[in-house]
């Protein structure tokens, strides 16, 4: 048994900074541009051994099996997810559907600003509530580079549209997992969470037109991203506070989506805004290419798509909404998860760790145990939704598997990255190198709503992940805001909300958003693009929460 050590040189300024260096290392390699993101991930993963072995104190042999132990967590479910997502979106590709699927939505509206509101922050949003962990990114940033966006504008808005709905994904994981850590009731967290969230929910729509098209093209489009943002802020509240934190994001991307089209009917800009790039300095703009059919020849086209085939055309990403939204569900997950899971103790690391004061009451030991539940993994409901679509789409069995195996191949490197950025992740976690950091945070007394709010952001950032966020620093908040004499569930709420900005801007993230819309190597620019909004942002909701804190009696309506 080894006790994690947060402050191994006995000062606390050298300490964080130690902590500090493996991920600074890292998102200063993939900003550069210098730096391949696989190269970068593997490097900085070799930094984090070394501090945590030479400086933190941690057993060698500890460090390598929890590094080991993140790549596994990295493959399954995170890169299973996109593997199988980017497979079923090839195959659209292929055979001209995802054309077609363009040309609907041009039907719509030719209007690329609305076009990102729909795609990025209505669909994207269902698409979280349903499967989270990255799945959003994935398909939102897939169709946009289809529909003829620059790369930069796909991949950073898709990021910068995947904030407010985070807190609430994958069917409440994130509060799922805030409640596991904290004792605290799941629907008083998601009710406090659904008291923060929905001011961003209508800032974020506003924000992504402003970003992309400028702050006159966003002031021409105002009531449409006026009625996107209403429609999903006030659903979102609703649900969270007087139904159930699991199905927020589903239901008010669906209310979202309906009155967007149902507007867009009835109302339209004066001008019609075609170009596809960022109206700022794009670098991506002179790259704007489709992507290649997997197969010899070229996509099947069609000129003028019909009203039968436009349907058919969004028959395949309705099978995939359908059967990730029965994978989220608790029903299904107690279903299958008896009879298809493969857990795994790793030997040498499960319970050989230990947390200890401060950042827990008292010594608890840190499980390490991966359980494969290989049926009820998000991705292995996409594989079966592309297995489906591509037998509706005309594929032979062979066809399907060969291009199964071109996606690996084209997804090499970006699979190696995500394994290793969680590796990374785990690894912080077992040496306490993010509990050094989080430390920094809950020392500064009345600022701390403020900066508890962002560590939320700052354990998503580390981790990828707004449920892990909230399961490293969950309990830290609660222990911290009790000492400090503030609300641990409002705290422990921010934990969450503060997170979802950092979700902009994780290296796995960025690693999604660079594959999906097809512009592998240009990681740092993605990263530099987002990096601050995802501050700024954050800064928003730590100067909301200082007044939820402090001023404003709103809160207290849900802690009683």
């Amino acid at each position: 048994m080894w006790n994690q050590v947060y402050n191994p040189f006995s000062n606390t300024v050298l300490s964080t900074i130690a902590a500090a260096i493996p991920v600074v290392l890292l998102l200063v390699m993939i900003a550069s541009g210098k730096v391949k993101a696989h190269i970068a991930a593997i490097i900085a993963l070799l930094a984090a051994i070394a501090v945590s072995v030479f400086l933190f104190t941690m057993p060698a042999g500890l460090a390598t099996r929890a590094a080991l132990f993140g790549v596994a967590t990295g493959m399954f479910p995170i890169g299973w997810i996109i593997l199988n997502v980017i497979f079923l979106y090839r195959l659209t590709v292929e055979r001209g559907w995802f054309a077609t699927l363009q040309q609907s939505v041009g039907d719509l509206t030719t209007d690329r600003r609305l076009q990102l509101l729909l795609v990025a922050f209505s669909f994207g949003a269902f698409f979280e509530g349903a499967g989270g962990f990255g799945t959003p990114v994935a398909v939102t940033g897939a169709i946009l580079i289809g529909l003829g966006f620059s790369p930069l504008a796909a991949s950073g808005l898709s990021l910068i549209a995947n904030t407010a709905p985070v807190a609430y994904g994958a069917l409440g994981a994130p509060i799922q997992g805030l409640a596991s850590v904290t004792g605290f009731d799941p629907y008083v967290l998601g009710a406090m969470v659904g008291r923060q969230l929905p001011f961003f929910s209508i800032i974020v729509p506003f924000w992504l037109i402003w970003v992309f098209a400028g702050f006159r093209g966003m002031l021409q489009i105002w009531p449409a991203i006026l009625v996107c943002a209403v429609s999903f802020a006030v659903p979102q509240f609703l649900i969270s506070n007087y139904i159930n934190p699991w199905i927020v994001d589903i239901g008010a991307s669906l209310i979202s989506m309906a009155c967007l089209v149902g507007f867009m009917r009835i109302w339209r800009p004066r001008e019609i805004w075609t170009s596809p790039a960022l109206r700022t300095h794009d670098i991506s703009a002179t790259t704007l290419t489709q992507p290649a059919p997997l197969g010899a020849g070229t996509a099947n086209v069609t000129p003028q798509a019909s009203r039968n085939e436009v349907i058919w055309a969004w028959v395949p990403w309705i099978i995939l909404s359908v059967i990730v939204a029965i994978w989220g569900t608790g029903w299904f997950k107690a279903l299958v998860n008896p009879i298809f899971t493969w857990s795994y103790p790793i030997p040498g690391l499960h319970n050989m760790v230990q947390k200890v004061a401060p950042i827990v009451a008292n010594p608890t030991p840190e499980p390490a145990v991966f359980a494969f539940t290989y049926m009820s993994y998000t991705g292995t409901g996409v594989l079966i939704a592309a297995i489906i679509a591509g037998f509706v789409m005309g594929f032979s069995p062979l066809r399907l598997i060969t291009a199964w195996f071109e996606t690996i191949w084209v997804l090499r490197y970006s699979l190696i990255t995500i394994a290793a950025m969680l590796a990374i992740g785990t690894l912080t976690r077992f040496s306490g190198l993010d509990a050094t950091l989080g430390l920094a945070f809950a020392g500064t007394g009345i600022l701390y709503p403020f900066f508890g709010t962002l560590l939320g952001w700052l354990g998503v950032a580390l981790t990828g992940s707004d449920t892990a966020s909230n399961v490293l620093f969950g309990g830290l908040q609660k222990i911290t805001s009790e000492q400090l004499g503030l609300s641990p569930i409002l705290m422990a709420a921010a934990n969450s909300s503060g997170g979802v900005m950092g979700k902009m801007i994780d290296a796995q993230s960025i690693v999604v958003a660079s594959t999906a819309t097809n512009w592998f190597g240009h990681e740092g620019s993605i990263l530099r693009f987002v990096f601050w909004h995802s501050i700024v942002l954050a800064c928003l909701v730590g100067g909301l929460v200082m007044l939820q804190a402090y001023v404003h009696p709103f809160t207290q309506m849900v802690l009683h």
